[in-house]
């Protein structure tokens, strides 16, 4: 057998598996279009919703690059370094609904073969929000949307209805995708926060509630530096800052932390994973753990704002990975998804070494010197 680069996940076939997630490339029908021409397997749609949002004055998103030499890590311009990560605070989509229908369907006219995920977002504190979250349901799947991704993991939202405060609360989470499960028929994808105590309990809510797979992780809840020459934040609104969203690859090993809990605790449930990925070597990680696909968004942002280098790399990767292991009769990412799903462990459980083997303990000053 040849080898196949195509996935199927949660029913839908994919060209491949790598997707650019939801986010500010994705707001634009135009970006969409562009990113399929690319060769991106599917795209997650900028969050849609139902209330006017208007973004905050200045900047939305930023990256952040560590300076070795200069002892710099720092999003101002002119420090240099290599990406860090990046930083938003941007809100979901400012198009209403009426503005994203006609889009969906035109970029499904034109793509007829590609997948687009639309991302929606409503809050759950009334019969009428969560009338809000059927009407987008509905409107979506009617356009020609493959699936939907419910956002409950925005980590800026102010009420206490919407976003990550959905996502952190598992009976309101669980309501929520049972509501939208009930509303429509094709696929739905759970986007859950990675600022909670055990993402597994969220995991399974969403689960119980109907969700077909888990999106994970949103970017992590985090404040921008402080410019230690200004003393000011390096994003500010007339010095102002407020919570963002990290992203980028130094959240890679975090969220692969919050994958593999959630893998472990349901290894027969689909997952995709998010967080840190520009090469086919990170997007491994998440295959490893048991993703069956796998979200990019800032290092598509930072190439000419949909990646179409990343994503050649990304399928060139895969590829080559898949000649390497040949012998192994690997011909597909389902050949070695889950293969190390099962090597994460309770720390306790790892193995000791013999007592006299054991350098370390209580009994040493420190580790200057380990033979004193």
């Amino acid at each position: 057998m040849g080898i196949d680069t195509s996935v199927s996940f949660t029913g839908i076939r994919f060209e491949n598996p790598f997707l650019l997630a939801s986010a500010p490339p994705t707001e634009s029908e135009n970006n969409i279009m562009r990113a399929f021409d690319a060769g991106w397997g599917g795209v997650v749609t900028k969050t849609i919703g139902m209330h006017p949002v208007v973004n905050v004055a200045g900047p939305k998103t930023k990256f952040l690059r560590n300076n070795p030499e200069a002892g710099t890590l720092s999003m101002n311009k002119g420090r240099g370094g290599v990406l860090h990560s990046s930083w938003n605070w941007e809100l979901i989509s400012d198009k209403p609904l009426d503005d994203w229908i006609p889009r969906i369907e035109r970029i499904k006219q034109a793509h007829p073969g590609k997948v687009l995920i639309a991302s929606i977002m409503a809050g759950s504190g009334s019969d009428r929000e969560l009338d809000h979250w059927r009407t987008l349901a509905r409107a979506c799947q009617d356009a020609g949307a493959d699936g939907l991704e419910l956002n409950l993991s925005c980590p800026h939202m102010d009420r206490p209805d919407m976003g990550s405060n959905i996502g952190k609360d598992q009976e309101l989470c669980s309501f929520v995708v049972q509501v939208v499960r009930q509303a429509v028929h094709i696929p739905l994808w759970a986007k859950l926060t990675p600022a909670t105590s055990d993402i597994v309990v969220e995991a399974g809510a969403v689960f119980r509630g109907g969700a077909d797979a888990v999106s994970s992780s949103n970017t992590w809840p985090s404040l921008p530096l402080i410019d230690p020459d200004t003393l000011e934040f390096e994003l500010n609104v007339d010095g102002y800052t407020s919570s963002g969203g990290l992203g980028g690859p130094a959240i890679l090993p975090l969220s692969m932390a919050k994958m593999a809990q959630m893998a472990r605790a349901f290894p027969d449930k689909a997952f995709s994973g998010i967080g840190g990925v520009s090469e086919f070597a990170h997007a491994l990680n998440y295959f490893l753990l048991g993703c069956g696909t796998v979200q990019i968004c800032t290092a598509a942002m930072l190439d000419q704002a949909i990646g179409p280098h990343v994503i050649a790399r990304l399928v060139e990767g895969l590829r080559a990975f898949l000649e390497r292991h040949a012998d192994r009769g690997w011909t597909s990412v389902e050949s070695f998804r889950g293969l190390r799903r099962d090597n994460v462990i309770q720390q306790s459980q790892i193995r000791r070494p013999d007592h006299s083997e054991y350098q370390g303990g209580f009994d040493a000053e420190g580790y200057a010197d380990r033979d004193s």
